[in-house]
């Protein structure tokens, strides 16, 4: 739990860096978001979830092979 809340709290500080250096750009990518058709953001969304939890599973050392 305690990594999720690490990561959680990554994610808005990331995001918040973001929109304080570069509100013009963060508000054109919020409106072209927001006029993508709903099936391509769940596309990318999917995508973006699954590259996460591969980053994730890759940084902690792939311990699902460690019990082989």
């Amino acid at each position: 739990m305690r990594d999720f809340i690490t990561a959680l709290a990554l994610m808005f500080a990331i995001e918040g860096l973001c929109f304080a250096a570069f509100p013009a750009a963060m508000r054109r990518a919020l409106r072209d978001a927001a006029e993508m058709p709903e099936r391509l953001l769940r596309v990318f969304g999917i995508a973006g979830a699954v590259l996460g939890v591969f980053l994730v599973w890759a940084s902690k050392g792939f311990p699902a092979f460690t019990l082989l």
